[in-house]
């Protein structure tokens, strides 16, 4: 099942080489959300696996993103003591464009015009 969610890139850890046929690379965001005055703070750690190493690099640090992932499950077993591990397994990721708020705040922003009657009284004295 795939999942999405949005946050701002707050660190990125370099690619790790597990072995030679597995490498992996992990991310954290910063997830707020508001309910009513309060502001709740998460920082959520996501991986790329394989190829989708290359999906993010330094540029996205600080930026909104939009994350697509899917929820991996695991057991681990040592010496008798079981382990579980759950991973937040990134297949897609985006820049969020600030330059389409900017430019939505600049059409809400900009001055009406006038219907043709208006202009027209215009040349009264009054």
């Amino acid at each position: 099942m795939a999942f999405e969610i949005t946050g701002k890139v707050i660190d990125i850890m370099p690619v790790n080489q597990v072995s030679d046929k597995f490498r992996k690379r992990e991310f954290v965001i910063e997830k707020k959300d508001t309910g009513g005055p309060n502001v709740f703070v998460d920082y959520l750690k996501f991986q790329l696996v394989q190829d989708k190493c290359d999906l993010i690099n330094e540029s996205f640090l600080n930026e909104e993103v939009k994350i697509w992932f899917n929820l991996k499950g695991n057991r681990w077993e040592r010496d008798g003591k079981v382990n579980y591990f759950t991973n937040l397994d990134t297949w897609k990721i985006e820049k969020i464009s600030s330059a389409g708020k900017d430019q939505d705040t600049r059409q809400q922003s900009a001055p009406e015009s006038f219907p043709a009657d208006l202009d027209e009284m215009s040349d009264l004295p009054f």
